[in-house]
């Protein structure tokens, strides 16, 4: 591939994306220890940066071909991607998506007039079904990450960063299938050698990682993470070869660290953000990546996240973050006990949640009990004194 590619998208693409421009964030900035910019894809249209891959693929094939019809596989942004350059274009879609495929994204899928197929547990289950059915049909199939027109059009958030912050010194990316990392890689390294690109992955979802370490393509028995676009098994032969050429450094980050990203976009930046576009920034925050005094452009590549999803995030950040605590503590268990303990935790300023009694462990005396709490309180210093309050106190606690 040649860079030149990339800019042939860029003007391809540029009467049908939004110009989403690289904004500074002083909070994460102060945070990080580096000079930290945004490159929000999550207020892309259709929520995410695969519109752009999907419309420079479909519109090349419909100058070049007159393709009347595509298939494709996706775990959701993709698919909805593709459902929307269809639209435009005048080509009707079939789009494969996994069973476990968060609603929103399906409606979403649907509702840009593409016929939506559920089918598997996984993205890699769903490509599989989208092959068979291209078989039967006949359909052009669009490949979320693994096509050189693809790789192009993802190539395209770089064209839009240097063309924003000439000056940039490291850009930060996701990595699932490799698409949006290939391609921006591929067009930055052949206009600033010297800008660093960092690939990040989810620990469950550690392909790319791998193959990157031991240069040679590797793909992944089982994913688990809460990044499900980025949960892939098997990344593309493509993109694989042109990360291991063009990208200085892959990290992991956990499940855990990108709650709290999420949720720190939401209550800093006011940007909703799913899981994926938020392992850039959790990569930097926990300092994955030696980025201080950099110039750092984080890719924030989608917001399409399940609403009913969004407290289950938002619960795991605060616990991550020690603004929610779980302990136990032995209790006696008579009239008067639980108000006595809970005038204790009221004194330390901290605001109860949840409760659970356990009175059915073995070596519980006859009037003993545990008590399970769960408590909102300021920073995870405050959640500390309040446990050795409660020790103080006479109750023997500690954090779960």
């Amino acid at each position: 591939m040649d860079y030149r590619e990339v800019e042939s998208a860029a003007h391809r693409l540029q009467p049908v994306i939004h110009n989403v421009r690289v904004t500074r964030s002083k909070t994460f900035s102060n945070m990080s220890g580096c000079d930290l910019y945004l490159k929000c894809e999550n207020r892309q249209k259709t929520g995410s940066f695969k519109v752009r891959g999907a419309f420079n693929k479909l519109a090349k094939l419909k100058e070049e071909e007159g393709v009347e019809n595509v298939i494709a596989s996706s775990a959701g942004n993709h698919a909805q991607g593709v459902a929307y350059a269809s639209k435009c274009l005048g080509i009707h879609a079939t789009i494969v998506m996994p069973k476990s495929t968060p609603i929103a994204k399906v409606q979403a899928t649907a509702g840009y007039g593409a016929d939506v197929v559920l089918a598997g547990d996984c993205y890699d289950e769903a490509y599989a079904k989208a092959v068979e059915l291209q078989k039967e049909s006949g359909a052009v199939f669009i490949h979320p990450f693994d096509d050189e027109d693809v790789i192009a059009g993802q190539g395209t958030i770089a064209y839009e960063i240097f063309h924003d912050l000439p000056n940039v010194d490291m850009i930060v990316v996701p990595a699932g299938g490799g698409g949006l990392l290939s391609g921006i890689a591929l067009y930055a390294k052949a206009i600033n050698p010297r800008v660093q690109i960092i690939g990040v992955q989810a620990e469950g979802a550690d392909a790319i990682v791998s193959s990157f370490d031991q240069k040679t393509h590797c793909c992944t028995d089982s994913v688990n993470t809460i990044a499900d676009g980025i949960a892939v098994l098997n990344p593309g032969e493509k993109t694989v070869e042109i990360i291991n050429r063009h990208v200085d450094q892959m990290v992991r980050v956990s499940d855990d660290e990108i709650a709290a990203a999420i949720l720190l976009l939401l209550e800093r930046e006011k940007q909703v953000v799913e899981p994926s576009g938020a392992a850039p920034l959790a990569a930097v925050l926990n300092h994955k990546i030696d980025s201080k005094g950099k110039r750092v452009v984080c890719v924030l590549s989608g917001g399409n996240i399940d609403v009913s999803f969004i407290h289950k995030v938002v619960e795991k950040g605060l616990l991550t973050r020690g603004r929610n605590m779980k302990f136990k503590t032995l209790m006696q268990d008579v009239p008067g006990a639980l108000e006595h303990f809970c005038t204790v935790v009221r004194k330390q300023n901290a605001n109860i949640i949840e409760v659970q009694y356990d009175r059915f462990q073995a070596d519980l005396g006859l009037k003993e009990t545990i008590i399970h709490m769960a408590v909102e309180v300021s920073s995870r210093e405050h959640g500390e004194t309040l446990i050795k309050a409660l020790n103080k106190a006479g109750y023997q606690s500690e954090i779960e």
